[in-house]
């Protein structure tokens, strides 16, 4: 096997877009479940209309890219109050099954043919990448060195994302730290409590939906910028995947979604180039095809171990897990 290869393909993975578009989603869904204590399972979604909000902004009616990223920020929060409004009272258990419907629900209108005029249906939308790269202000050529090399499209995805990174860590930080976060952190512990003060904590609950939804749409769009958007890639093993990061990071924490997402696309990107090259030397008894899906059985068991051992996340803090409780 060659492993100079092997770790130097590993290594993209701390800088990609997808490791930096799933850190933005991510740190929506802390908001949700680590600070909120609400079981969202339908992160895919709002990473979905991020990305069509965007995509269709720019392809069906010739908006400016940024403006793209207004519009899909916009539906993704009008999606939160749409899902929040009859789930937002419910128990955590069924607002879990509610959140997961509701998102493969976006994902099936996307493939119908009664908006294929603009999303395409199955097949996808591209091409709407000429505005932000006109935007770009890197000069054309080549940046980096090992395995970090970009062109500069490339290059200004990846300063784009993690500017927004940024700012998500940032409003995060400040909000939490605010009396409006001490609430919201209240109504995670015990919301009769926080409710027998004379709070809204059905609104505080909603406010915390659409924050998290936006950053999940943030999130969606990033993870378009590069390439196109496919509604197959939004199913319910992405939000599967953002909740195996943020516990991994840990749930409750400012840096945790960043830290899992890196940890969690650096092993994905290690096994799906180790596991291959070891069935080909004829070490596990499998086929290439066979051994690549082996990761995720992995990551499965890794999830397992986790909640089991580690519930709080490498950077969390135990007591403030609601499940662990």
């Amino acid at each position: 096997m060659d492993w100079g290869q092997i770790l130097n393909n590993t290594a993209y993975w701390i800088f990609s877009p997808e490791t930096i578009a799933y850190a933005l989603a991510a740190t929506g869904l802390a908001v949700h479940f680590g600070y909120a204590g609400l079981l969202n399972f339908g992160m895919a979604g709002f990473m979905a209309l991020g990305a069509y909000g965007y995509a269709i902004s720019i392809l069906s009616f010739g908006w400016p890219w940024w403006v793209g990223i207004i519009v899909g920020c916009i539906a993704a929060g009008i999606f939160a109050i749409i899902l929040g409004i009859p789930t937002l009272r419910l128990r955590a258990d069924y607002l879990a099954i509610v959140t997961i419907a509701a998102a493969e629900i976006v994902r099936l209108l996307l493939t119908t043919l009664l908006f294929d005029e603009w999303t395409n249906s199955a097949d996808g939308l591209g091409g709407y990448h000429a505005g932000f790269r006109a935007a770009n202000p890197f000069p054309e050529g080549t940046y980096g060195f090992g395995p970090w090399v970009w062109t500069e499209n490339q290059l200004w995805v990846r300063v784009f994302g993690i500017i927004l990174l940024a700012i998500a860590i940032y409003l995060v930080w400040a909000l939490m730290r605010s009396p409006w976060g001490r609430v919201l952190k209240g109504i995670r512990e015990d919301e009769d409590a926080v409710r027998s003060l004379g709070k809204n904590v059905f609104s505080y609950k909603m406010q915390a939906l659409i924050i998290g939804g936006v950053f999940g749409a943030l999130g969606g769009v990033v993870f378009a910028l590069p390439s196109a958007v496919i509604p197959a890639t939004y199913t319910t093993s992405l939000t599967f995947f953002l909740w195996t990061i943020l516990l991994l990071g840990g749930a409750a924490t400012v840096f945790g979604p960043v830290l899992g997402s890196v940890i969690f696309w650096v092993i994905m990107g290690f096994l799906d180039n180790v596991l291959p090259a070891l069935a080909q030397a004829g070490f596990l008894g499998m086929s290439t095809s066979q051994a690549g899906t082996l990761r995720f059985i992995l990551v499965g068991v890794a999830l397992m171990l986790i909640v089991i051992f580690r519930p709080q996340g490498i950077m969390g803090n135990k007591r403030e897990l609601t499940f662990v409780k």
